[in-house]
C-alpha cells in the first residue's frame, strides 16, 4: 500500500485567535445549550466567509470525504460500552453500500453509539483498528455501517487516507474535525492546505480545545511552514486565510 497515491486533506477550522474551537474541554459544541453560546459570540461577518470558503473548496477540490474524530461527538473520558468481554479479533473491513459522498469517523476505541448512519447522498464509515472492541464493530454491522481496519493498536490515518483512495477511488478529503485527529494528521505529515477562519474572540483557559491538538512537537523538531495562498476580511474583523504546507526541506 506504501506506493498507493492518497488523497489531498483540506483542513477546514473555524477559532477565535487564540486557536480555541470551542468554550471548554468538558462541554461538546453538540450540545445545543453550549453551540448556542459558541455561536453568540460569531461576529456577523464570520457566516459569509464560512460560505464563500466552503463553496471555494467545492469548487476547486470537490471533496467526497468529510473526516472527523470520535472527539467531536464524545467526551475524552468516554470509554467503550464494548470494551470488555467479546471474542477475538475476527472482523475484516466491511462495506455493504457505496456512496456517492462519505462521511468518514476515526474512532479507533469504538466509542460512538451511532444514530446517523446516513442518508441517499451520503453514507457513514468508520475508521477502525485491530484493538478496536468486537462488540463496536457488531453494533455497526447491525446498523449497516461501513469500516475500514488500519492499524494495530491505532488507526493509522496514512494508512486510511491511502485505502479511501485505492477502495473508494477518493481524491480529496476535507478534515473537519477536532484538534486531536487534526494534530494526528499534521504530526504524521498528511495535511496538505488550511482554511482558517479567524474571528476576534479570545476563549483561554488551560487545556481548552484548539484546532491542532495531539502530539507536542518532538523535541528536535520542527514547526511546519506555510504559504498564504490567499486571505479575505470581512467586515467585523474576522478574516478567511487559505494556507498551503510547504513541504520540508530536503
Amino acid at each position: 500500500m506504501d506506493h498507493q497515491p492518497r488523497p489531498r486533506v483540506v483542513l477546514t477550522t473555524l477559532a477565535g485567535v487564540d486557536g480555541r474551537i470551542t468554550l471548554r474541554r468538558d462541554q461538546l459544541l453538540l450540545d445545543p445549550a453550549v453551540g448556542a453560546r459558541w455561536r453568540a459570540a460569531w461576529p456577523d461577518d464570520v457566516e459569509g466567509l464560512v460560505r464563500r470558503r466552503d463553496a471555494w473548496i467545492a469548487d476547486h477540490h470537490a471533496p467526497t470525504v468529510t473526516l472527523e474524530g470520535s472527539g467531536s461527538f464524545v467526551r475524552d473520558d468516554v470509554v467503550s460500552p464494548w470494551a470488555e468481554g467479546g471474542g477475538p479479533w475476527d472482523h475484516p473491513d466491511h462495506l455493504p453500500r457505496r456512496a456517492p459522498r462519505w462521511f468518514v469517523v476515526v474512532d479507533g476505541r469504538g466509542r460512538m453509539e451511532w444514530t446517523f448512519t446516513g442518508d441517499d447522498e451520503t453514507a457513514l464509515m468508520v475508521l477502525v483498528c485491530r484493538s478496536t472492541p468486537p462488540g463496536y464493530l457488531e453494533q455497526l454491522h447491525e446498523l449497516g455501517v461501513g469500516w475500514l481496519a488500519c492499524g494495530d493498536a491505532r488507526v493509522d490515518l496514512d494508512l486510511a487516507l491511502r485505502r479511501l483512495r485505492a477502495e473508494l477511488g477518493v481524491r480529496a478529503v476535507r478534515a473537519d474535525g477536532g484538534g486531536g485527529v487534526n494534530g494526528a494528521l499534521l504530526r504524521a505529515g498528511l495535511v496538505d492546505e488550511l482554511h482558517v477562519v479567524t474571528m476576534p474572540v479570545l476563549v483561554g483557559g488551560l487545556g481548552t480545545p484548539t484546532f491542532l491538538d495531539g502530539e507536542p512537537l518532538a523535541p528536535d523538531g520542527l514547526p511546519v511552514g506555510l504559504r498564504v495562498v490567499r486571505s479575505e476580511h470581512g467586515e467585523e474583523g474576522s478574516v478567511w486565510t487559505h494556507y498551503e504546507v510547504v513541504p520540508p526541506a530536503g
